[in-house]
């Protein structure tokens, strides 16, 4: 077997990668998402405190 053969997987090269590509693609949403709306609470979070003049 050759990386050729590797790669074109008897046919099923597109449906093979782009299962790949799907799944990292929701892999690092699931890492990054929360991250991203973490940091946006903490800053209305702190918005909100700030207005009401507790920070």
């Amino acid at each position: 077997m050759n990386w050729s053969e590797f790669f074109h997987m008897g046919g099923y090269a597109p449906y093979v990668w782009s299962s790949y590509a799907l799944g990292l693609v929701i892999l690092v949403a699931n890492a990054v998402g929360p991250a991203l709306r973490h940091r946006r609470v903490k800053e209305e979070i702190r918005s909100r405190l700030r207005r009401e003049g507790k920070l």
